[in-house]
């Protein structure tokens, strides 16, 4: 029945499947394979019958799926319209049954015809920059909207149309503000459609599964996938971290490719320019021309991306913080291998002079949670993990004779999960660390059972919004024993389990289970939130576990029996006064504050002009801005400011040629981990319980 229904749909539609789109090429659709429709009733028996969250497949799941499916395939809603909108209706409460039997001719109805508007579309484009871009008028008032996930759909074809003409006249409007000819521009700009037209010519079924499939599984939550064969591959490959890259996630995003995040000790992370969020639109090759990538399927990109070691790869991407689509930066990474050392915890001393009291602050940073699980089961008595390095460390900083110390965790995603409960007994006599709940709500107890403690000295947890995973546990241990404080903002909130099942068709990464602190309650969604809070650049409505469709909610169970080393009531409050009396007069914090509500502003643009004289006027004034910021940030280190823009982009194509620049000061936000140290060692003779662990216990109560 909703095969019928939805092949009827789609031959009532102006243009038939198999209508001619120019005089060489016809869009051939494509159709679902018997192995697809298997690994489809594999897929919806897992997620009813074993996966954390219990969710029946219903009529209200139907139509949820086809907006999450609509959202994978136009979601900024500019190929479709109304009227085509309104042809799903009959099928659009149908999908859940038919997915539960695996029949999937409907998702790929819909999936030929997003392709058909798709190339409708883009051939109206190339039409519009064949007919000369001198043609468009950049002398009216119109705007264009930056965001149209919320949008209507436009009404009709002519509603597209004009549609597509702002599109276009805001690309060739932010090339002419950076220079280029119009010559260049409509070169750039056809090879980019034509780009993109291939490839919609070229769909094949496995995408359309993939797409279906992931709008299907998304449902339970934003971590449970499906990997097609070739997905799967790539998802084996990362895992193994054997690949010769530059270091990152990718997912598709829409037309865009996006960064998830940093494989920390990797090319992208040591070059430190690309960032989680920034949008890939063009990939290079060492003497070759550059490839525009929208549109392009995530594995297409992720072959392009990845080559020999010690080549050179240049992205083109629209950062993260970006005022709208059309503004790109160039960045050169050069490709290697993800070495094992390269993420290894690593280790420096702050030195502060505070009315006449010299202290000496330890500082020990942990890109992610490892463990060489090779040379483990080969039973090498020196095999590298997180827990052995940083007790070789602490040992290290213990002979320099330090009053403190400051873990960083900020950027660590997460790792090996015996790693962060092994971390975790470092610091603490023996005890629980993190319990794990399961499906069946069988709740698991992980515990350092080793009373050895190898620092029982102060504290402080440095943890941001990047800080996922075995990082949220560590650090939501050590507050929840009271044992140190924790600094930084709001961690991103992953808090769920996932593994990875075999199918006959690909692979289901699926969430089973799900973190929570000793003291009850769930590293899911909420996070770990700082003791003392400090800003972050980062956007936390794009950024975090709460910011993504479906993610499982914060809850809490039982608590565990736990120690309470210290109560940091009863001189918090000073702290933070102290800490923001610093913060009030520290030239680094402000030009931070000034950096963040610079793009705060930008994020809150909902709309850019189309008059250049206007447009020309915006984009100075945030080049200006951009200009004084940096100027600002290059007096504080005593180094010479920017005379012009040009010079500072000049400056930043230098460092992205010079592969091997990295930062090595300490930022501002470790000297204020080793401040507040300092306060706590200051502040009243309570701070004596920890310096000598006279600690007392507390039984946690029941919640």
């Amino acid at each position: 029945m909703c095969r019928a229904l939805a092949v009827a749909l789609l031959v009532s539609t102006p243009l038939g499947l198999q209508a001619k789109m120019d005089e060489s090429q016809v869009y051939e659709p494509v159709a679902p394979t018997i192995d697809q429709a298997r690994a489809n009733i594999l897929i919806a028996r897992q997620l009813q019958f074993t996966h954390f969250r219990d969710l029946g497949i219903s009529d209200e799941l139907s139509g949820d799926v086809f907006d999450a499916y609509l959202e994978y395939l136009d979601g900024q809603r500019i190929y479709l319209t109304r009227e085509d909108i309104q042809r799903f209706d009959r099928v659009k409460p149908q999908l859940g049954s038919a997915l539960k039997t695996g029949q999937l001719q409907p998702g790929f109805d819909i999936y030929n015809l997003v392709q058909q508007r798709i190339i409708e579309r883009l051939q109206f484009a190339l039409k519009t920059i064949n007919q000369g871009i001198g043609s468009l008028d950049f002398s009216t008032d119109e705007t264009i909207l930056l965001d149209r996930t919320e949008a209507d759909w436009a009404e009709n074809t002519a509603a597209l149309n004009e549609l597509w003409t702002r599109r276009i006249k805001n690309a060739v409007l932010a090339q002419r503000l950076n220079g280029t000819d119009d010559e260049k521009i409509e070169e750039n700009l056809r090879q980019r459609y034509e780009g993109q037209l291939k490839r919609a010519y070229q769909a094949r079924s496995e995408d359309a599964f993939q797409a279906y499939m992931n709008a299907f599984t998304g449902m339970w939550d934003p971590h449970t996938s499906y990997f097609s064969p070739r997905t799967s591959e790539n998802f084996n490959i990362n895992m193994s971290l054997s690949l010769e890259g530059i270091g990152a996630v990718l997912q598709s995003d829409n037309e865009f490719t996006k960064v998830v995040r940093l494989v920390p000790g990797g090319p992208a992370s040591k070059q430190g320019q690309l960032q989680p969020a920034d949008r890939i639109v063009a990939v290079g090759q060492e003497g070759k021309k550059t490839v525009n990538v929208i549109g392009w399927r995530l594995d297409e990109v992720v072959d392009l991306i990845r080559g020999p070691r010690d080549s050179v790869v240049t992205l083109e991407v629209i950062p993260a913080n970006a005022s709208d689509e059309t503004v790109t930066k160039t960045i050169a990474i050069k490709r290697d291998e993800v070495k094992l050392e390269e993420q290894s915890a690593s280790k420096d001393v702050i030195e502060l002079e505070r009315g006449g009291e010299d202290y000496k602050v330890g500082v020990i940073t942990i890109p992610t949670f490892y463990a060489d699980f090779q040379a483990m089961q080969a039973g090498d008595p020196n095999y590298k993990s997180t827990t052995r390095d940083v007790r070789e460390l602490i040992r290290e900083l213990q002979q320099d004779g330090i009053d403190g110390l400051v873990v960083d965790l900020r950027n660590n995603g997460g790792g090996a999960l015996h790693e962060a409960n092994d971390l975790v007994g470092l610091f603490i006599d023996q005890g629980p660390t993190v319990q794990i709940r399961n499906a069946n709500n069988d709740v698991q107890v992980l515990n350092d059972g080793d009373p050895s403690v190898a620092y029982d000295g102060p504290l402080v947890v440095l943890v941001n919004r990047m800080s996922a995973s075995a990082s949220e546990i560590f650090a939501g241990a050590i507050q929840d024993y009271g044992r140190g404080l924790v600094v930084g903002s709001q961690t991103f909130g992953k808090g769920t389990v996932q593994a990875v099942r075999p199918l006959n068709h690909g692979q289901l990464k699926i969430t089973q289970s799900k973190f929570y602190r000793v003291s009850g309650g769930s590293t899911q969604h909420k996070g770990v939130i700082p003791d003392i809070e400090i800003p972050s650049r980062i956007d936390k409505t794009r950024i975090g576990e709460d910011a993504l469709d479906h993610a499982l909610p914060w809850d809490q169970i039982e608590a565990v029996p736990h120690t309470r080393y210290f109560d940091f009531s009863g001189i918090i409050g000073e702290l933070r006064k102290r800490h923001e009396s610093r913060f009030d007069t520290n030239p680094e914090f402000k030009l931070l504050q000034r950096e963040i509500e610079f793009l705060e502003k930008q994020r809150q643009l909902e709309t850019v002009s189309l008059n250049f004289d206007k447009r020309k006027a915006q984009h100075e004034q945030i080049e200006r801005t951009r200009l004084t910021i940096a100027n600002a940030r290059r007096e504080l280190r005593g180094e010479e400011p920017f005379d012009s823009l040009e010079a500072l982009e000049e400056w930043q194509d230098a460092q992205a040629a010079d592969l091997d620049t990295t930062d090595e000061e300490l930022d501002f936000v470790i000297r204020e981990g080793g401040h507040i140290m300092a306060d706590m060692l200051e502040l009243d003779q309570q701070m004596a319980s920890i310096l000598q662990l006279r600690h007392f216990a507390v039984q946690a109560p029941a919640q």
